[in-house]
């Protein structure tokens, strides 16, 4: 079975600080000034109140799957996923390495790198 390569995800002004904290082995998540709250994407302005006073705050890396769908028909099969972060948002991602009796809703998960085509880590998750 062929292993799935992950596509670069590009570097943009709003995600460059992310990817900077990942290439350190550094989760981080924005988290806004005004309103107190974490969001995902990466943005500019904060979802929740449209403030433009962001920061990056380390993140635990701790999430529970909300849903997935595992693609079979293709060469490298892989697990998509919408992650709740233990700080609040939610994440859309890749789950890697199955557990044996697969993935459930619910599970608990824990975050990692992995290099793309590019080298530039991204953010998967696996049981833990």
């Amino acid at each position: 079975m062929a292993e799935r390569i992950l596509p670069a995800p590009g570097i943009t002004p709003e995600t460059a600080a992310f990817v900077a904290a990942a290439r350190e082995g550094r989760f981080v998540l924005p988290h806004c000034e005004d309103c107190g709250r974490t969001h995902w994407y990466p943005r500019a302005v904060c979802p929740h109140c449209w403030s433009t006073r962001l920061q990056w705050q380390p993140a635990s890396g701790r999430a529970t799957v909300y849903s997935h769908s595992t693609m079979l028909r293709v060469e490298a099969p892989f697990t998509l996923a919408w992650v709740t972060l233990a700080e609040g948002p939610a994440m859309l991602t890749n789950l890697v390495d199955p557990p044996a009796g697969g993935w459930h809703i619910g599970q608990a998960v824990r975050l990692r790198f992995v290099p793309a085509e590019d080298g530039t880590p991204v953010p998967v998750f696996a049981p833990g």
